[in-house]
């Protein structure tokens, strides 16, 4: 019975999400709404599905689990990377809201640009195309890894529920985000993603509740948390600086540094783009800085009393865990003792694990559609079939979803990769080769196409250098990849655009006025 009740719970909701698919279709006329919706968003299911296109399984799955390794063995800086990460994440949404939001709506409409890719270009007036075709490739590389690993959130939920074999789950996973975002386009994914945001909402403040109270109430949380300190203490267990004091503050800064990578990401800036009036910008600010503090708070939270969980269930036992323990299934183990207390109880164990498809279907779809408009608009649209019918365009479109799918799929065939260390490493890619060039395109008017190009190649290669090379010095080395990139590309923007011409005067002309847009507004 309890299998059945979690299974029809799941089962509704993806036909829902797919039914929201096949209504949005029908709003489809040309590409742009495929991709941009119309620009006729409210503000509600633009800030809250920027949002929740934003979190992802992160959110309850790899959030929990870097919080929750806070006092297991090697795990001793878990509560203090949650922390400063979720701080950085937390000033970062209120100010990619507060001074990228309104100025990218107002300027992407007056240059006429539905991607980012297409942004830049017409931003610098970049008649070779050279612009749209690496801010396309970077999108690709990114975003491929980024959307496999909610494919392996997928898989990791089905597994450890129903004995599912991994790769089935992570077919027919990937199979139902791919229906409705092929069908629906940009319109159903940010409508489901409103929707989802909910359940992610639900989701998190029943695993809370019912977290303490099968771990014997908060008391018995704090008990178990002191336990497992040198000291006895819970300052000692929450400390911010790592309960040995490795965390020290460089890595405090680098991690705080998770908030850059908002101004790059492509995914929310279209929702921004998406907004039908700026006027209600300033209350979509409001509610999507208000739930992403509060669902990052609660997802810590979550970790540090499933900790408690874990012990009183034996996944850890002397502050060492046991094998095949995964901390970023936390709320996975939750919920399924949750459906083993009755079947009303089972319904709502698969409401929570609804929340975590949520959290992943989300962000996949809005990744596929960046990546795919990536394809179709700036590669082949741009270079290889200019003249390309409407129709003709929206099957290319729809293939190219289907095909970026494929390749993440293959990407998340492996089991064991990590939610939180994939997701990092693509936010850090779209946070240095973008965020910076973003910033620029919208702040200084001496910025060209010479530095932005610079800048995107920097920033995204250095993600790479930083990672795979420096990083392994260890040491001072050993920070977050997107602080350094981030700089780097900055510094590559500002001394190659004032080592080379001019902007036109037409590009001087439109960043003007686009500035007066601004000020009236």
């Amino acid at each position: 019975m309890k299998i059945t009740m979690i299974v029809l719970a799941i089962i509704c909701y993806m036909i829902m999400v797919m039914y929201i698919g096949v209504r949005c279709s029908k709003n489809n006329k040309s590409s742009d709404d495929f991709y941009l919706g119309g620009r006729k968003l409210g503000p509600f299911v633009t800030a809250m599905s920027a949002e929740a296109s934003d979190m992802s399984s992160w959110l309850l799955m790899g959030l929990p689990g870097v919080a929750l390794l806070t006092g297991v063995s090697g795990g001793t800086t878990g509560f203090a990377e949650a922390f400063w990460t979720a701080l950085g994440l937390g000033i970062g949404t209120y100010l990619n809201w507060l001074i990228v939001s309104r100025r990218i709506r107002i300027y992407s409409e007056k240059n006429n640009s539905a991607t980012i890719p297409d942004f830049f270009s017409n931003r610098f007036g970049d008649s070779s195309g050279i612009l749209t075709l690496i801010a396309a490739l970077v999108i690709i590389v990114f975003f491929v890894p980024y959307t496999g690993s909610g494919f392996a959130a997928i898989g990791k939920l089905f597994n450890s529920l129903f004995g599912i074999d991994y790769h089935v789950a992570l077919i027919v996973g990937g199979a139902v985000i791919v229906f409705y975002t092929m069908v629906g386009g940009f319109l159903a994914a940010s409508t489901t993603d409103f929707i989802q945001s909910i359940v992610m909402s639900i989701a998190l403040f029943v695993i809370v509740c019912f977290g303490i109270e099968n771990a014997g109430g908060m008391a018995a949380v704090a008990e178990n948390a002191k336990a497992l300190t040198s000291s006895g203490t819970l300052s000692e267990y929450f400390s911010l600086t790592g309960t040995d004091g490795a965390y020290g503050f460089l890595p405090i800064v680098s991690t705080l540094a998770w908030g850059l990578g908002y101004f790059g990401m492509p995914h929310i800036l279209l929702r921004f783009m998406a907004i039908e009036d700026t006027d209600k910008l300033k209350l979509s600010r409001r509610i999507a800085t208000v739930w992403v503090f509060i669902s990052m708070g609660i997802a810590i939270l979550i970790g540090f009393i499933g900790l408690t969980f874990a012990i009183n269930h034996g996944f850890i036992t002397d502050g060492v865990a046991a094998e095949g323990f995964d901390a970023e299934r936390i709320i996975i183990y939750i919920s399924d003792e949750i459906a083993n207390t009755d079947s009303f109880a089972a319904v709502i164990a698969g409401i929570i694990l609804s929340g975590i498809l949520a959290a992943t279907m989300s962000t996949a779809d809005s990744q596929l559609l960046a990546a795919a408009s990536s394809v179709s608009e700036n590669i082949v649209r741009r270079f290889l079939w200019k003249d390309i019918s409407a129709q003709k365009q929206m099957w290319i479109a729809r293939i190219s979803v289907a095909v970026i799918s494929v390749i993440a799929l293959i990407l998340a065939w492996n089991p064991d990769s990590s939610v939180f260390r994939i997701v990092s490493f693509a936010w850090a890619g779209f946070g240095a080769a973008f965020g910076p060039v973003m910033l620029f395109a919208l702040f200084w008017r001496r910025t060209n196409k010479w530095g932005a190009l610079a800048g995107m190649i920097s920033g995204g290669g250095m993600v790479f250098v930083w990672k795979y090379g420096i990083s392994r010095l260890g040491g001072a080395f050993a920070i977050y990849e997107l602080l350094p990139a981030f700089l780097i590309s900055c510094v590559f923007i500002v001394a190659v655009s004032l080592a080379t011409a001019e902007p036109s005067a037409d590009i001087v002309k439109t960043y003007d006025e686009v500035n007066e847009l601004v000020k009236k507004k």
